[in-house]
């Protein structure tokens, strides 16, 4: 906060303790002792009232108030850039909390960060703590159950894009991830979009156009092989999916097939490296490791 401004709220801070102080006493002063035997000259509805004057214990009471704001205020953060004289902060409070937790927790992180990702995919405890670090860093993109959103991976399916074993997880967290799907409407046009999209559903075993498939093979061949293979199955070096599974990132529909080919797709999977340190990291990975096993057991039980 510039000093301008902190000096701004100071004095506006104070001013208005000092102006309802002065309204309290002025108040308390002019009032009439004898007013509780006297009606006021207004009516409401046939409704009068006596001019009673404020209790001593309600204006003590304001008067407190007032006494604990300032004392308040000479003690804690509240008057612009003035510290408060215990110099007590919320980021402060929050640091102390967090290496008490530290402290606290580091031998069961230090446990799990020696502990195989696929043991530890099986730990109720691991699980548990793996679900709230998701929740916390992970629920925004792919949800709370981590079935993903249009763009957005679904965790629970067991298709990978950039693969799925514990290495290339971590990776994934680590480093983030930056797809790259490149734009061909300039390159194929309309009917080159169309035709391509009717070999891409093909590739599915999906119900398709075979003629306008059979041309569209020959703009697979040229433009899109390099990175999906020659039988469509992805490289998961590249992020590039598999599109003989019928599970599409951004939706399956021929329309949705076709934006993504005419306009290209640019996926971003930020590194969470600056927000989680390795122990939590490894935990996280367990976590997302086993969330396909998880799902299908529970779709079994």
């Amino acid at each position: 906060m510039s000093t301008g401004w902190s000096l701004f709220v100071i004095i506006v801070t104070l001013g208005m303790l000092a102006g309802f102080s002065w309204l309290v006493l002025n108040t308390r002063r002019i009032q009439d002792p004898d007013g509780a035997n006297k009606l006021n000259d207004h009516e409401f509805d046939g409704i009068t009232e006596y001019d009673a004057p404020m209790p001593e214990w309600f204006t003590w009471m304001f008067l407190g108030s007032i006494a604990f704001a300032l004392v308040y205020l000479l003690l804690y953060p509240g008057l612009g850039n003035f510290p408060g004289l215990l110099g007590w902060s919320s980021t402060g409070a929050l640091e102390q909390d967090q290496r008490r937790a530290d402290a606290r927790f580091a031998p069961l992180f230090e446990r799990y960060l020696r502990t195989p990702v696929e043991e530890l995919a099986e730990n109720p405890q691991a699980i548990r703590m793996g679900q709230r670090l998701f929740g916390n860093y992970c629920s925004q993109c792919h949800g709370t159950a981590a079935q993903g959103a249009p763009g957005y991976p679904n965790l629970t399916d067991g298709h990978w894009a950039w693969g799925g074993d514990p290495e290339q997880i971590r990776a994934t967290l680590v480093n983030g991830r930056q797809a790259a799907m490149p734009a061909w409407g300039p390159v194929l046009g309309d009917d080159g979009i169309h035709d391509t999209t009717e070999f891409v559903v093909s590739l599915a075993d999906r119900d398709h156009d075979a003629e306008a498939a059979a041309r569209g093979a020959e703009h697979y061949a040229q433009n899109c092989v390099a990175c999906h293979g020659p039988e469509g199955r992805g490289n998961s070096a590249l992020g590039a999916a598999d599109l003989t599974t019928g599970v599409y990132l951004y939706g399956g529909s021929r329309e949705t097939i076709a934006a993504s080919l005419r306009n290209g797709r640019n996926g971003m999977m930020p590194a969470q490296t600056g927000l989680l340190d390795e122990a939590r990291i490894h935990i996280l990975t367990a976590y997302v490791y086993g969330l396909p096993k998880r799902h299908n057991t529970a779709e079994h039980e």
